[in-house]
């Protein structure tokens, strides 16, 4: 088997509907890239793990891990990365909305990128939620991004290609899939954006509430703003 390229992570909670569908359009989308698929259910109360590991034998590169109590998705990303066994990680959201066939595309940037290069991440360049989702989503980031001056006009797109090596040196908190952008720069890499698609959701229901994110995001923000602050980067690390 040829030395693995990407690993694409995928956090799942009760996306029985759309997983499995999922995996197989991912191992489609990256049939030409040595890769293998991490999806990981978040102590899902449906059978979502079970459909997954059906796929095993269909889908050999499938790997399936299994919180055993509900840990966010945030934490789901994190067990995935820190599993991965490729240099270069892929996320997706689990619920279908992402395509991946715009994946290999931020991949391949990324691989021909220069080393300080750490996260390409998706923009979603036509959103397929509901008016009020996108509004709230609109705001928030217009608010995250004139505090931080993350770059980034879209940190809730779940596509994203990263350096492992640069997610690993990254503070880990909840929530910390919505400031990848602010915490590369804080570690002294570089990011990039592409647009990507968006697909309306077909099965399932959201996780998250526009009144439950705010509250989330202000104290996040607010932390993310700290260590913004607090942080020193050494440049260049040389051994005479």
């Amino acid at each position: 088997m040829s030395e693995l390229q990407v690993s694409i992570v995928v956090p799942v909670f009760d996306e029985s509907g759309a997983a499995p569908a999922l995996a197989e359009e991912i191992a489609l989308a990256f049939g030409g890239t040595p890769h293998e698929i991490i999806f990981v259910d978040d102590a899902s109360r449906d059978d979502t793990a079970q459909r997954l590991i059906a796929l095993k034998t269909r889908l050999p590169q499938l790997r399936v891990l299994r919180h055993s109590n509900n840990a966010g998705q945030s934490r789901a990303v994190r067990t995935g990365i820190l599993a991965a066994r490729a240099p270069i990680v892929v996320t997706l959201d689990g619920d279908g909305q992402n395509d991946p066939a715009d994946g290999p595309r931020l991949a391949a940037r990324l691989a021909a990128g220069p080393p300080e290069l750490g996260l390409v991440g998706g923009r979603r360049a036509k959103r397929q939620d509901s008016a009020a989702k996108k509004i709230a989503s609109r705001l928030g980031n217009a608010v995250r991004k004139r505090l931080l001056n993350d770059q980034a006009d879209d940190t809730g797109c779940g596509l994203k290609a990263m350096r492992r090596e640069a997610f690993l040196r990254l503070p880990y908190f909840d929530h910390i899939h919505r400031y990848l952008p602010a915490l590369m720069l804080r570690e002294g890499y570089t990011v990039a954006f592409e647009d990507v698609g968006h697909r309306a959701r077909t099965t399932g229901a959201s996780k998250y509430t526009n009144l439950g994110r705010l509250w989330a995001s202000a104290w996040d923000l607010m932390g993310v703003i700290w260590l913004g602050r607090r942080a020193r980067v050494p440049g260049a690390t040389l051994e005479p």
